[in-house]
């Protein structure tokens, strides 16, 4: 919701070249959060769904700071500095999910480092 919130801000400012990180991650939360509700992450197991849950947190911190820095720095207008503070707000949103999702990942590898290597011959 707060990457919509924030697209919306950045089509009605004067920064329209930086709109569409904010569409891209609400699109790819959106794709995430629709595979942990129909339970794609049991039927595809190849895939390693924390690690990419992981990697979207990571990548959206570090971009919503840098376009933030620039849209409250550079620009003048309302909506931009409004698109800036939410910025701001989803940075610190993905750094906590970051922190949750980095402990997820950690406990999902030290369960799958477990197996004892006749296990994953015999697989």
């Amino acid at each position: 919701v707060l990457s919509f919130i924030i697209f919306i801000c950045y089509i009605a400012s004067l920064v329209t070249s930086f709109f569409m990180a904010p569409l891209l991650e609400f699109l790819l939360a959106l794709f995430l959060f629709f595979a942990y509700a129909s339970k794609l992450n049991e039927k595809f197991k190849g895939l390693y769904w924390p690690l990419s849950d992981f990697l979207r947190c990571v990548t959206a911190a570090i971009i919503y700071f840098a376009i933030s820095i620039a849209a409250v720095s550079r620009y003048s207008d309302g909506a931009s500095k409004a698109a800036g503070v939410f910025g701001f707000v989803a940075t610190i949103v993905f750094a906590i999910d970051f922190y949750i999702t980095f402990n997820d990942l950690v406990a999902f590898l030290k369960q799958g480092s477990s197996e004892s290597p006749e296990e994953r011959k015999s697989e």
